[in-house]
């Protein structure tokens, strides 16, 4: 999959930011939203869009867009490249092979000692009743 040329099917979309910022904040969108339509992509393939679908089905809503913001800098540009990283990141993620789990065998040895220790645990029990007498 190509990351560059997914970038034109991303929106941008400058808002007023909340908190620390004094006047600035009242002034200068610097909070950037990201958008992307995941069905709607012509980069990716139905494989690649199902999988994102379903990795990150509690970020995207029912419109099918996944919405990213960042607000953690006064710069509005900070804040797209800062935006636009993390959609990379969590795409990338979405989309990596998870490997196939390997079953592997217990040890004779943890076997052994797991049983060791269950027949020392009952013979200490075991002691502890009384004695019987015929």
């Amino acid at each position: 999959m190509d990351l560059e040329a997914l970038k034109p099917e991303l929106t941008y979309k400058a808002v007023r930011s909340s908190g620390s910022g004094g006047q600035n904040v009242n002034k200068v969108a610097t909070k950037v939203e990201l958008y992307f339509h995941v069905e709607n992509s012509q980069v990716l393939s139905d494989e690649e869009k199902e999988k994102i679908a379903e990795s990150l089905k509690n970020r995207i809503n029912k419109q099918g867009v996944l919405m990213l913001s960042s607000d953690e800098s006064r710069s509005q540009l900070k804040n797209k490249n800062l935006v636009t990283q993390r959609f990379i990141e969590l795409l990338t993620e979405a989309l990596k092979e998870e490997k196939e789990r390997k079953p592997t065998k217990i040890p004779k040895s943890v076997k052994r000692k797991r049983l060791e220790n269950k027949r020392k645990n009952a013979e200490k029990k075991s002691n502890r009743k009384p004695p019987k007498i015929d």
